[in-house]
Order: structure tokens, then sequence, then C-alpha cells
């Protein structure tokens, strides 16, 4: 009975199935529980996460992004990614579709209607996404996971940061326009200073490969912990299930994912478009089901719009997250 549970748990493994990916998210959800620990313990001030923020965004994960293109992208590879933008921005466009006409069908307040369309479409795929990518598929998944992000970003400060800039009653703050320097954060500078090294083929002397391999190193263990104090700062006394807040999840944690996943199963036919591997898919579908972006109140504030709201969304997307994911990696084991 032993080795037929142990060749059991070995071809699991061997199929990256699901006792592979349940017990990577163990790990994860137990950092995760040391770090909010911590918090509550008050190790960390009060401006330790605002530091940790700054610190991934701006320096851990460029270097990171540039070292692991470098190291798991060819140019080979990396012309065979491209044909999956289309899936990604595809599911983007669809969302924002779907996400106006939910809108107009329960009247959304102003105030609220760009937090809800931003909420359906776009992920928190730096701090929440990234970390559990690597914790549940490793760093080899990070091409795929650069698909994603490069599509989200494009998506959250070309049009999002827009549609929030101008749901407002404040005529001030009305007219919001393309902001270029949001655009191009850091970490898709790092990748697009990477796509230049890579096209030139430009030699990376080894210290400084090492020196950047160890700043990235640190992504993925500040961004755990950067979650723990977020989740311990919203706390269960602030969320809301009001109307609003239910369908934006809905949109989030159901209709994404399932659009990106109809979208790999039949537009290689209807489309013909190339199909994915393993690895993209579940990369993708991961990605889709991440919790609303963590900068929504930030730039609804600055709109004079609903920051309860923004706020509340954020929260309760964070914590319900830690019960969609088992549910999302269980099904991913069966596709």
């Amino acid at each position: 009975m032993d080795t037929k549970i142990l060749n059991f748990k070995e071809r699991c493994l061997e199929n990256g199935s699901i006792y592979n990916i349940n017990r990577k998210y163990i790990i994860h959800s137990f950092t995760d529980s040391i770090r909010i620990y911590i918090k509550r313990k008050n190790w960390f001030s009060d401006s330790f996460s605002g530091n940790i923020s700054k610190l991934i965004m701006n320096i851990a994960l460029p270097a990171s992004i540039f070292v692991s293109v470098l190291k798991y992208l060819t140019l080979k590879s990396l012309l065979s990614l491209t044909g999956a933008l289309v899936y990604t921005f595809l599911s983007v466009i669809i969302g924002y579709i779907f996400a106006y006409i939910l809108v107009k069908i329960l009247n959304v307040p102003v105030g609220r209607k760009g937090t809800f369309i931003n909420t359906v479409v776009n992920a928190n795929t730096i701090f929440i996404g990234l970390p559990l990518n690597i914790a549940l598929f490793g760093n080899e998944s990070l091409p795929y996971f650069l698909v994603y992000y490069v599509t989200n970003t494009v998506s959250t400060w070309a049009f999002g940061a827009i549609l929030i800039g101008n749901d407002t009653n404040d005529k001030d703050k009305q007219g919001a326009t393309f902001n270029w320097k949001k655009l191009f954060p850091p970490p898709l500078l790092g990748f697009i200073v990477a796509l230049i090294f890579l096209f030139l083929s430009i030699p990376i002397p080894t210290f400084v490969n090492s020196t950047l391999g160890y700043l990235g190193g640190i992504v993925t263990p500040l961004s755990l912990i950067y979650i723990g104090i977020v989740l311990h700062n919203a706390g269960l006394k602030s969320i809301k299930f009001d109307r609003d807040t239910i369908f934006a999840l809905i949109g989030r944690f159901i209709f994404s994912p399932i659009v990106m996943l109809i979208l790999i199963k039949f537009s290689s036919d209807i489309l013909g478009l190339k199909g994915l591997s393993s690895i993209e898919i579940k990369t993708f579908i991961v990605q889709s089901a991440a919790p609303a972006l963590a900068v929504l109140p930030i730039l609804v504030n600055e709109a004079k719009g609903d920051v309860e709201y923004a706020t509340n969304v954020v929260t309760t997307s964070t914590l319900l997250f830690v019960i969609v994911i088992p549910i999302i990696t269980t099904l991913l084991g069966r596709i």
C-alpha cells in the first residue's frame, strides 16, 4: 500500500497536478500567516509596508525581471510568446465590455464606476500574482507571467486609470489624460531593457548578473511580507458585501478566469491561434483570477471618488483570494 501511495505522489509531481500545486499553496499560506503574526506583534512600523512596496517596485522586481528574461528567454521563445499576447488582450477587451454592460444594468453610481470596471478587468499581478505564480509553477513560468503583466500594465494605466480619473463629480478632476510615466513603471522598463540586451546579444558581466540576481531574489519574500501586512491592516471589520461589491467580485473571480479559459480552449480552433503550453495556460488563468489592484484606493482618492468602496473591494478581493486560489489550482489539475 505504501508503495502505491508513493507511486501516486510521484506521478502527481511529474504531472504538476493537484498534489504538487496545493502543497506549494499551503507553504505560501503558512508564510503569510507568519507575517500577519509578526505585524500583529508590532515588529513593523507603519511606514514599513510602503517602504517594501517602493523597494520591490523600483529595485528588486526590475532586477528580477531583467535576470529572468535573459535566463529563461531566447529570441526564438520570445517570438513564440507574442502570440500569447492575443489571448491576454482579448480577455481584457471582453472584460471591459462585460464590466461596462454591468455598470449600466446595475446603475452603478458615479464615483464607483471606474473602480467597478477596474476590479473586473485588472488584477494585482505584482504583489500577489507574481509571488504566487513562482510558488506554484517555479521561475520557468516568469516569461509567461510577463506576458500577462505587460497586458495588465497597459490596460491599467492606458485605460483603467483614465476611467477612474473621469469617474467623479468634481469638474476639476475630470478629463484625466494619458500618463506615459505610469505606463512605463520600473518593472516594465526592466523587461524592455532585458529585451534590448536579448535582441542585441549584449553580454552581461558575471558580477553584474550575480548582483541583480541577489536583488531579484528578495521579491517573493518581501511580497509575502507586504501581503501579510495588508491583510492584517484590512481586518474583517471593514468588509461590506453590498450589491456593487458582490458583482465586482463575481467579475473578478468567476467571469475573468472563465473568459480566459474559453479563449484558450476555443481560440486556436476558431481564430487559428497557436495553442498554449500547460504552464502558459495555468499562469494566465491564475493571473486572471488575482485580486483587485492595490492602487485602486489611491487612484480613486485622487479623482475624489468613492474611496471607501475602492478600499472595500481591494480588501474583500484580497481576503477572499485565500479561498479562491485553492479552488482555481484544484480545477487546473483537471485541465
